[in-house]
């Protein structure tokens, strides 16, 4: 099989991966209810969180951080080049925001990003998770901090030494993010994002 092929293939499966609906699923078995119709609105760990408590929102953490993780770490194995890699993972980003398997209403895509950087460098993810609770600190607002992080968060691996993979990762992957984020620009939060007011 050809590397184009390979890639075709590698993509599908990240956007499909992308869409399982984890917090959707977690929500239903452990509330009976969908988890957008509460909280933030949001198919995340952190609504599952609000609503159901810390237990089934780790669960959805977890799920959901291995959406980013497993189709990145395919596309690595199969030596698929750095532009690919940084496609599929975009591409598991944009299916948790717009799943097909939830009407296209998802969620933002922290965690998954956080599987995608695992992958490629678990010292990149710790690099990133720093800039993204700087960022979160200073500004005291979830949207806003997120965005800053992930349109900077390239900017600061490349100032690190990184190339490659994971700045194409990053740099797609962060656009996507960006523009999720932007969407809450103007939402109050108090206790940073695990109380919001809408």
């Amino acid at each position: 099989m050809n590397k184009a092929t390979l890639s075709f293939l590698c993509w599908l499966f990240s956007y499909l991966s992308g869409s399982l609906p984890f917090a959707i699923w977690v929500m239903r078995w452990t509330k009976g209810i969908d988890v957008r119709d509460g909280g933030s609105g949001h198919m995340t760990a952190t609504n599952t969180i609000r609503q159901a408590g810390w237990a089934p929102g780790i669960l959805v953490f977890l799920l959901d951080t291995a959406k980013g993780y497993l189709p990145t770490y395919i596309a690595i194995r199969l030596g698929l080049p750095d532009w690919a890699v940084g496609l599929t993972a975009m591409l598991a980003v944009i299916g948790h925001c717009w799943p097909v398997f939830a009407q296209f209403r998802g969620g933002k895509g922290l965690a998954v990003t956080g599987g995608i950087l695992l992958a490629i460098s678990p010292l990149g993810f710790l690099i990133s998770a720093g800039v993204l609770i700087f960022f979160v600190l200073v500004t005291r607002h979830a949207a806003r901090g997120s965005l800053f992080a992930a349109l900077i968060i390239p900017a600061v691996l490349w100032l690190a030494g990184y190339r490659g993979a994971i700045i194409y990762s990053m740099v797609l992957a962060g656009l996507v993010i960006a523009g999720r984020f932007l969407l809450d620009w103007n939402r109050k939060y108090r206790e940073l994002w695990l109380d919001r007011q809408k």
